[in-house]
């Protein structure tokens, strides 16, 4: 904690007398509630002293077992009286100032999801020299007052206390934090804290279960949807998902009678009990081109154990079970149209459940109802073996030892109660909580369909859809998937979102729901404008979801983790189209959906307020999954920001690569232009160019009016420092006034060691020789646990950014690169644009950043399977907006061998200003596969940037304006 060396901090917690604790929460926990107030207390009061992090914990209390339990913990006990509550905090900063302290936290004691994470969070956020007030959940109250004891606020909690918090401290920091933000004093507080319990002790987890459904019970609908949404919106966001899907109805065929189905059917009904391969892969295909990305097998359970002809027909075609058949058709589909297969395959137990693993991405099975009584004679899953509660139960646990990711959830309307409800969503709960697969729950309303025993029984109505979508929310909490299906709602749609819903599961452009054919999906452009219409914008997602595809050594079988990457971007999503770095021509414009608010709205105002410097890691991740609306607006932020940095002009200098030699000694797993031990098929043979080769080259971009020659390779076995050094010579010998742009952070650091120099010596000696910026090339992502899988044998992000400081306390200018789209996701991009960010506050010595998007095509990683096929187009525009509010550089450079002319139009309308070089002989992206070619004339650039209202200006490496009198006209 930074202030720990200025001054102890105490922290102060009051009790109430337990008989008056909690009196709001007498309809849910009536002669419970002494307990409970004293359970709570306990918690807050261990989660102090385990976090380790303060002198001594004064409890105020007058209650004789709460100051017991407090002295059994290690607390001090002071009585406060019987004056309330800010009494009580006033005389715990009293003793607090008797004991020495010089910081002071007050902490109520009914803060039941206090925890040593949620303390240390608060914790470390405090500055030490101004309170740090952290607000209630509603806003208009405070949970906890950190501050020092020179400027020790007069406690004034209640009614209106965070107002009044502020308003007294005149100066204060503001830290909102979910946990902390949770006092227990109404039903809804208590119910929300009950889907949250993982981390509570015991006692009090226990009281929160047991108590949990009356709370729901006793809550007005509009204050659950209400949490709801606020949860939801927590773990979430503004993003609304579906997954893009073909619907696969192998076999209609079950064993089950359940009497509101009209999927299943007798053989008489059916030209063939099963689909065949080709059948499936057809549709498959038809979909894939449509862009669908899933492939949803539903069937139904088991039918080879009730119909002879099912048993005949596996037979007959050489398969054990139904289930034998599924792994069969699943690899064909995985296989020849790259969807990613999903199985509902019913109740299935560990073996059979293994047997998929390798051919799907994800499976599930609907829990239905936890109610017995439901298969009992009359009932709805009478007759049906597979329906039983415990069996189902029994298989989704199943699922989670397998490490499956899963889809289950509940049918409402067919005769459960509203507190079975609660039961069964409590039991997946608890499986989640045992074993972590469970990555959505659908919430599906029962329509009657004509020709099933349930024909004449009411739908389930909008009211009870929606009080039960707000309860799954709020006993899954924030970052649970919540489903419900579109095509069955009662209601208009953006009403499910306001109940807490952020997916709407599969929809298909394609096929119908088999399940539900009386009820067509939505088209994609009505359910985003429904989406946008609550203030969401809607986004693909994979099968498998986001979490899960980022963990795939525990979530995917080896042989799914190419094709979930195939399909992903770099948050776990879907892609939204098939562009790719350095190849396609066309880039689509993203939609605009959702409306202007939020966290995105907050982050891009503090950017152009200057306040980019304070982003954490978390908020500059966020602006990489912009979408929508939200998107469009980091953009035009972005593109402000440009003019106000550098205004309408759009530079390029006229330049020419030289890659000396592409033999080198490291191991990246990501090159296709490097030739060492290993052979890539398809690429140049190995050279090595010699100094008269290298000098021909300087001379000829001399004469086509060239002012730089940017100068890197790989690491031959034979360079050592003065190969580099001789390399700058015969430059200055050929044209003492080119400028010479050379030699990567891998190369300098190579070069010294080789020469046994110190970096800052060896760098002086090339400074000198005439070497005038270093490319911040070998970046590749600024985070060591990625180099781990691009470059494990390259030097690391420290030794990356020793090089680059050192540079700059030479006076040699380098620029600053990203190589982004393969291995890593958003949070990585965050952490390597913030150590640009601080090396750039520290020296200034950056003149430009250059987003490098991966080119996959040709690259080993990718071609093994082990990484995405390069950025989305949003992202990779993103890359140029974000980093243009947040790096503090002058110049954003849109790399052309990348982007391709309409990436880059769209990059210089997103902060980028400059078009970079001309690049006479670019050879390692176009290595990696990329088609855009090999050179852009400086007139190309000269009309891109016209096309766009700039003003196209020849530029120096470091950013003068060229003197182009006299120059040839081949540079145009």
């Amino acid at each position: 904690m930074a202030v720990q060396a200025e001054g102890e901090i105490w922290a102060v917690v009051p009790v109430k007398r337990l008989d008056q604790a909690k009196s709001r929460l007498d309809p849910v926990l009536g002669d419970e509630r002494a307990g409970f107030a004293f359970a709570m207390a306990r918690q807050v009061v261990e989660a102090l002293a385990a976090s380790g992090r303060f002198a001594g914990v004064l409890v105020v209390t007058t209650d004789a077992a709460v100051a017991d339990m407090a002295r059994n913990l290690g607390a001090i006990v002071e009585d406060g009286g019987d004056d309330g509550l800010n009494a009580a905090m006033a005389a715990g900063i009293a003793a607090a100032r008797l004991r020495g302290a010089a910081h002071v936290a007050l902490v109520p004691g009914d803060l039941a999801l206090l925890d040593t994470a949620a303390i240390g969070r608060v914790l470390d956020a405090y500055r030490g020299v101004a309170p740090l007030i952290t607000p209630c959940s509603r806003g208009d109250g405070t949970n906890m007052i950190v501050m020092p004891m020179k400027a020790a606020l007069k406690p004034a909690f209640g009614s209106g206390s965070f107002a009044a918090h502020r308003l007294q401290a005149g100066e204060a920091d503001i830290r909102v934090d979910a946990a902390i933000g949770l006092d227990i004093d109404m039903p809804i507080d208590f119910a929300i804290a009950a889907g949250q319990t993982a981390e509570m002790s015991k006692p009090l987890a226990d009281m929160f279960a047991a108590h949990e459904a009356a709370a729901l019970l006793a809550i007005d609908p509009a204050e659950l949807q209400a949490s709801a949404a606020a949860l939801r919106d927590q773990g979430h966001g503004d993003i609304v998902t579906y997954s893009p899907k073909v619907f696969l109805p192998l076999t209609m065929l079950c064993r089950d009678v359940c009497h509101y189905c009209a999927f299943a059917k007798t053989p008489r009904k059916l030209k063939s009990p099963y689909m065949s391969v080709d059948e499936v892969v057809a549709i498959a295909e038809q979909g894939a081109a449509m862009g669908c990305r899933e492939a949803l097998f539903t069937l139904g359970e088991k039918p080879e154990l009730r119909y002879t002809a099912a048993r005949e027909w596996l037979d007959a075609n050489g398969f054990a079970s139904t289930l034998d058949y599924v792994a069969h058709v699943a690899k064909a589909v995985r296989d020849r149209t790259g969807l990613l297969p999903h199985i509902n395959a019913g109740c299935m137990d560990e073996t059979e459940l293994a047997a998929l693993r390798p051919v799907s991405a994800s499976m599930g099975l609907m829990l239905e109802t936890i109610a017995d009584r439901l298969s009992e004679p009359g009932g709805p899953h009478h007759g049906s073996p597979d329906k039983v509660p415990a069996v189902r139960l029994a298989a989704i646990e199943a699922a989670g030892r397998q490490a499956v990711p899963f889809t289950s959830g509940i049918l409402i309307g067919i005769g459960e109660t509203r507190a079975e409800r609660i039961e069964a969503i409590a039991a997946l709960r608890d499986l989640h909580r045992k074993h972590g697969h469970l990555q959505e729950i659908i919430i599906q309303n029962f329509l009657p369909k004509p020709g099933t025993k349930m024909a004449d029984a009411p739908a389930a109505d909008a009211d009870e859809l929606l009080w039960t979508i707000a309860v799954a929310r709020l006993m899954f909490g924030p970052d649970m998937s919540i489903q419900a299906p579109p095509n069955l709602a009662p209601t208009e749609l953006p009403k499910l979102i306001t109940a807490g819903i952020n997916d709407w599961g599969g929809v298909s452009p394609l096929t119908p729901d088999h399940v539900n054919p009386e009820a067509p999906w939505p088209e994609i452009d009505r359910l985003r404008t429904a989406t946008a219409a609550a203030g969401k914008v809607l986004a693909e997602r994979l099968t498998i979801y986001p979490a899960y595809a980022r963990n795939p050594e525990r979530w995917l079988d080896p042989a799914m983790r190419p094709r979930a990457l195939e399909h992903s971007d770099g948050s776990g999503r879907g892609r939204e189209s098939g562009w790719r770095a350095g190849r396609s021509a066309e880039m689509a414009p993203i939609a605009r959906g959702g409306g202007r608010g939020g966290r995105t709205a907050a982050l891009v105002d503090a950017a152009l307020n200057g306040q980019a410097g304070d982003f954490a890691i978390s908020d500059i991740a966020a602006l990489f999954d912009a979408r929508g609306t939200d998107y469009h607006l980091v953009c035009e932020a972005a593109d402000e920001m440009r003019a106000r940095t550098v205004g309408d002009v759009a530079t390029y200098v006229v330049n020419r690569n030289i890659n000396y030699t592409n033999i080198c000694g490291y191991r990246c797993n990501f090159c296709a232009f490097s030739k060492g031990n290993r052979k890539a098929a398809g690429n140049e043979a190995a050279y090595l160019l010699d100094i008269a080769e290298i000098s021909a080259r300087v001379a000829e971009a001399r004469d086509r009016g060239g002012t730089e020659v940017c100068l890197q390779g790989g690491i031959h076995p034979s360079f050592t420092g003065e190969t580099y050094l001789n390399i700058v010579k015969a430059v200055k010998a050929v044209d003492p006034a080119m400028h010479v742009h050379a030699f990567s952070p891998l190369e300098i650091s190579h070069g010294a060691a080789t020469l046994n120099m110190a970096l800052p010596d060896y760098l002086a000696l090339l400074r000198d020789a005439g070497l005038g910026s270093l490319p911040g090339t070998a970046a590749e992502i600024l985070h060591d646990p990625v180099r781990q899988i691009l470059c494990p044998d390259k030097i690391d992000t420290g030794q990356w950014l020793e090089v680059i400081e050192t540079a700059h306390q030479q006076g040699i200018r380098t620029t600053a690169t990203i190589m982004f789209g393969h291995v890593d996701d958003y949070c990585d991009w965050a952490i390597h644009l913030a150590a640009l960010r601080d090396l750039q506050k520290r020296t200034g010595g950056f003149t430009e950043f250059v987003p490098l998007a991966f080119v996959a095509h040709e690259a080993p990683i990718y071609r093994r399977g082990g990484a995405r096929p390069g950025p989305t187009p949003r992202e990779a525009v993103l890359m140029h907006a974000v980093s243009r509010l947040v790096l503090g550089f002058d110049n954003i450079q849109a790399s052309w061998v990348k982007m391709g002319r309409e990436g880059m139009r769209a990059a210089l309308k997103a902060g980028a200003n400059d078009l970079g070089g001309t690049l006479m002989n670019e050879s390692i992206t176009r290595a990696a596969g990329a088609t855009h070619g090999q050179e852009m004339t400086a007139t190309d650039m000269r009309s891109l940037a016209a096309g766009l209202g700039r003003t196209p200006v020849r530029r120096t490496t470091l950013y003068g304006v060229a003197d182009v009198q006299g120059e040839c006209v081949a540079a145009e």
